[in-house]
């Protein structure tokens, strides 16, 4: 999945390859208008589970074809400049993919100014001509960094797009293992589209479904490495465990139930605050049909947004087996309400 492309609006290839994945597994597979892949375990249950990890990742948008075929970018998604200078891409084009550097003005020349944007930076390709470059990309063509995933120590994962593919993969592994055992509840992992742009893929999710609760699994800031204010960005660390969401969104009743089973697993928890908004399909899903209860369950990541992200095979192990724990245990019968014992 860390290999495959998948640029937010344009995230077919790696949904055909995780829906392939829980075929095997889900009772019922469901895709939308706006390309979420949906899995269920259970669907006749009355009480249902909506699970949403987003599979897209930031990328860079061809806006102009110069008369010298350099190519010039905005971003789709949360694009860094600072971490795109001097990296691989792969430009998806509309005939085929090609490689291209983002170029860097060299220091014996002046190097970049201090202050730059993205409108500074181009990629080169290889080209001669804006005519050449037109037989491969057109405008609104995508880029995504050229960057393999590492495992480092044999505990981390290193690479791109791991917001939030580390999601979709939880979600996944959590239906695959409640499908082995009985349960009561119905269960929808969706993989979700669209989040680092509009979070519109959430919103048809879960607007479809109607869910009784749902459980946006994302990503936040790890903060354990040199150079993060922790008393402004909080302490959170690489095999902390998951980290669970605090704040207005957020429905107390479900954070209850997920620390019951992290207590029952013997299992750590992070915390972070999420006073207004999460920033997640959480927030998306939360406001559709007559309102969802909502909670965030986020991996620890180092380096967001960066070619580089950096998380921890444990911690994605624990949040795993934390979820399957809490949702196993529901009865059905649960009351969401916070003002209901």
């Amino acid at each position: 999945m860390l290999k495959t492309p998948s640029p937010s609006s344009m995230e077919m290839e790696i949904q055909k390859s995780w829906m392939k994945e829980m075929k095997a597994y889900a009772d019922e597979l469901k895709t939308d208008n706006a390309g979420n892949v949906i899995a269920v375990l259970n669907p006749d249950a009355e009480f249902k589970v909506l699970l949403a990890g987003h599979c897209d990742e930031i990328a860079l948008v061809i806006n102009r074809i110069d008369e010298q075929g350099y190519l010039h970018f905005d971003k789709m998604g949360g694009i860094n400049p600072k971490a795109a200078v001097g990296m691989k891409v792969t430009v998806l084009g509309y005939n085929h993919s090609i490689t291209g550097v983002i170029g860097v003005n060299a220091q014996h020349h002046g190097g970049l100014k201090d202050e730059f944007g993205l409108e500074d930076l181009f990629i080169d390709c290889g080209a001669k001509s804006k005519q050449e470059m037109e037989k491969f990309v057109q405008i609104g063509d995508l880029a995504v960094y050229k960057r393999d995933p590492e495992v480092m120590m044999d505990r981390y994962i290193s690479g791109r797009g791991l917001d939030n593919r580390t999601g979709q993969f939880i979600v996944g592994e959590v239906l695959r293992k409640l499908a082995q055992r009985s349960i009561n509840v119905g269960v929808y992992a969706a993989s979700t589209v669209n989040e680092e742009t509009n979070m519109g893929g959430a919103y048809f999710a879960a607007a479809g479904i109607q869910p009784t609760m749902a459980i946006a699994c994302d990503v936040t800031f790890a903060t354990d490495y040199p150079g993060v204010n922790k008393n402004k960005h909080g302490d959170v660390r690489l095999e902390g465990g998951p980290v669970l969401a605090k704040g207005a969104p957020i429905n107390r009743k479900i954070n209850q139930l997920l620390e019951k089973s992290a207590s029952s697993l013997n299992l750590g928890l992070q915390y972070e605050l999420t006073p207004r908004m999460t920033g997640t399909d959480a927030d998306r899903m939360r406001l559709t049909g007559q309102g969802v209860p909502v909670s965030l369950v986020s991996l620890p990541l180092r380096y967001m947004h960066s070619p580089v992200e950096t998380v921890s095979i444990k911690d994605m192990e624990e949040e795993i087996d934390l979820l399957v724990d809490m949702i196993a245990n529901l009865t059905g019968n649960e009351s969401l309400n916070p003002l209901e014992d």
